[in-house]
C-alpha cells in the first residue's frame, strides 16, 4: 500500500473555511426562507379548504339535480 500523502496546511484551512462558511450561509438562508414557506403553507391550506368546500357544494348540487331528474 501507498502511504497517505501529506496535505498542505493551506488546503486544509481552505477546506475547513469553506465548510464553515457553507454552514453559516445555509443557516442564514434557512432562517430567511422559513417564514416565507410558513406563509405559503398557510395560503395553500386556506385554498385547500376553499376548494374542498366548493367540491362539497358541487357534489350536493349534483345530487339534488340527480334527485329531481329521477322524480
Amino acid at each position: 500500500m501507498v502511504p497517505p500523502v501529506q496535505v498542505s496546511p493551506l488546503i486544509k484551512t481552505a477546506r475547513w473555511s469553506a465548510l464553515i462558511v457553507g454552514i453559516i450561509y445555509g443557516k442564514k438562508r434557512y432562517d430567511y426562507l422559513k417564514p416565507i414557506a410558513e406563509e405559503e403553507r398557510k395560503i395553500e391550506e386556506a385554498e385547500k379548504k376553499e376548494r374542498e368546500e366548493r367540491e362539497r357544494i358541487a357534489k350536493q348540487l349534483a345530487e339534488a339535480n340527480e334527485d329531481t331528474i329521477l322524480k
